[in-house]
């Protein structure tokens, strides 16, 4: 027998099955959709996040024993911690003239001398911008190159950026489980009772001698035909509901929405194939496991 008519069967099979055919796509359209919009949303929590921790500063400041040359020294060393992205060192002058920007005010004929302490603002790549990273890491490195130095960054912050950010990915990690199960669940249903339906068929086959994976072939390309249809019209779905529908209503959503669409939309049609496949090879092994006892 060869390939073809496995194909073919497969193709047929959805034929003879219309209305499970049917009520399996359209479950798993819904499912793939629901799928889409929480990996949409949770690749652009991503993005957030990632925003917001490239956005982290830690500040050093200078005690007045150290002069112009060592504080710019110390904050070239300092720019080369791995771990740090940037680093921009602050003058005394600079200082103040930051100091005039926020406050309107000259500190030099306030006070007659300038007090404000050279520093430097250093920012981190991303993945080292948690809480146990800057402090296990980067700050005992920094307290080596200056000692004396006031070291500060907004830890509070930090750590909600990071417990939010775990929060969330449990909560959208267990919704897209849950779902996927569910598609799994239903399309290997759906394909048992379709088996069950042509069980004289199979018994027939076995005793001919046709091997497990001859006789279920059909029935896994048959899940897969379910999840790329379901997985298509679930991205056309997507992508109406954030290209279309969203950019009229809420532009600033699309926005932050938008760059993860790129991604979804592949992957969703991916997925519904994925899931239509194991879905179905996973009901087949045990159809056939089951028949294999009579």
């Amino acid at each position: 027998m060869s390939l073809s008519f496995i194909v073919k069967e497969g193709f047929s099979g959805i034929g003879r099955a219309k209305l499970p055919a049917v009520i399996t796509t359209v479950i798993s359209f819904f499912a793939l959709v629901l799928l889409g919009i929480f990996g949409s949303v949770s690749l652009s929590f991503y993005d957030v996040m990632q925003e917001l921790r490239s956005k982290v500063e830690l500040e050093v400041f200078f005690s007045e024993s150290t002069n112009e040359s060592e504080a710019v020294d110390a904050a070239k060393q300092m720019k080369a911690i791995r771990g740090v992205r940037d680093s921009y060192f602050v003058s005394k002058e600079e200082a103040a003239k930051i100091f005039s920007h926020d406050f309107g005010e000259d500190v030099v004929k306030i006070l007659g001398s300038n007090p404000l302490p050279r520093s430097v603002k250093l920012k981190f790549l991303p993945e080292y911008t948690s809480p146990d990273s800057i402090e296990k890491k980067i700050v005992p490195l920094v307290r080596k190159i200056a000692p004396d130095a006031d070291i500060r960054y907004n830890q509070a912050l930090l750590g909600r950026i990071e417990k939010n950010a775990r929060l969330f990915t449990i909560l959208t990690g267990g919704i897209g489980i849950l779902i996927s199960i569910s598609t799994i669940v239903l399309v290997g249903y759906t394909i048992r009772l379709a088996m069950y339906a042509r069980q004289e068929r199979i018994r027939t086959m076995r005793f001919v001698g046709a091997t497990g994976w001859f006789i279920g072939a059909p029935y896994v390309i048959e899940g897969a035909l379910q999840g790329i249809v379901s997985g298509l019209l679930a991205a056309l779905t997507v992508y109406l509901l954030l290209d279309k529908v969203l950019l009229t209503y809420d532009k600033a959503i699309y926005s932050i929405l938008q760059p993860s669409t790129l991604l979804i939309f592949p992957a969703v049609v991916l997925l519904g194939i994925l899931l239509g496949i194991f879905g179905s090879a996973l009901s087949v092994g045990q159809y056939l496991r089951g028949i294999s006892k009579w």
